[in-house]
């Protein structure tokens, strides 16, 4: 069962991009590493828009590029967190526009896109995901999370009512990782996403005169070439839901979360014992 989730790209240019994330992954600089990851972002960004645009004014350019899907597996049945490594993925191709379906057990996406597009996720993913796990492993070992709370919404029966209240209880190691992978996924998509604004609005920003607006017409009409494809070729059915909610919220879990997305580095997929972003069971 799969659930629905409401480019031309040369090996010079993903060489380029993979070079931008290496640099980030290796300065001990927070600062430099962000900046090395906005840029790959944006160069990503870039090349998304010259197809757009290449597609607007080129019949062949736009014949020759057409939206497509790609299963992307994210892990073995069975597996627990796999909802938090779906949610990464998500946050990754809604910042670089592609649409996704999930399988029904979280074990796999299907991406809807260009070619290039759905590239450069899989490639920031196959690092992140690495990053995000090591992360919220070093949580829990930390022991920072013990003598917090997580609260939750249950149904207490009576004798002649029920209600809904909220029941706090001892935050356990599971509802920390959830929490803290979660707050990590959100932070990221942020992230690239304020890196891919900044990159459109550079482009649409430096047209003048007749030229003006025919920028951000293309990448409008590529947005709505994937949405009608999505929709030709989804066989999505149902909602999809990021995290139980028995599992409960953990403000402190968030947090530590949060920080570690935002000093997360980016590199390349090759640098890690894990093809295809998939991680060991």
């Amino acid at each position: 069962m799969l659930i629905s989730l409401t480019g031309m790209r040369d090996d010079k240019l993903l060489t380029r991009i993979s070079g931008l994330l290496r640099q980030a992954e290796g300065t001990d600089n927070e600062h430099e590493a962000q900046t090395f990851m906005q840029a790959a972002q944006r160069l990503a960004t870039a090349a998304s828009i010259d197809l757009a645009v290449a597609r607007a004014h080129d019949p062949n350019a736009r014949a020759a590029t057409v939206p497509v899907s790609r299963q992307v597996r994210i892990g073995t049945a069975g597996k627990k967190g796999l909802r938090t490594y779906v949610l990464l993925f998500v946050a990754i191709a809604h910042a670089n526009d592609l649409k996704v379906d999930v399988a029904g057990n979280s074990t796999y996406v299907i991406a809807y896109g260009f070619a290039g597009d759905i590239d450069s996720v899989e490639a920031l993913y196959s690092s992140l995901v690495i990053q995000m796990v090591a992360a919220s492993d070093g949580y829990l070992k930390s022991g920072a999370y013990r003598g917090e709370t997580a609260a939750r919404v249950v149904t207490q029966h009576g004798r002649w009512v029920s209600r809904r209240v909220v029941e706090h209880k001892p935050l356990s190691p599971i509802t920390a990782r959830l929490n803290f992978q979660t707050a990590f996924a959100d932070r990221i998509g942020t992230r690239l996403t304020e890196a891919r604004d900044q990159a459109r609005a550079q482009a649409t920003g430096a047209e003048t005169g007749a030229s003006g607006g025919s920028t951000a017409i293309a990448l409008r009409d590529k947005e709505i070439e994937v949405v009608d494809f999505h929709r030709s070729e989804s066989q999505a059915r149902g909602s999809w839901r990021s995290s139980s909610a028995s599992a409960g919220y953990s403000e402190a879990a968030r947090r530590a979360g949060d920080h570690a997305g935002r000093r997360a580095r980016i590199g390349n997929d090759r640098e890690f014992g894990a093809p295809g972003g998939q991680l060991g069971s």
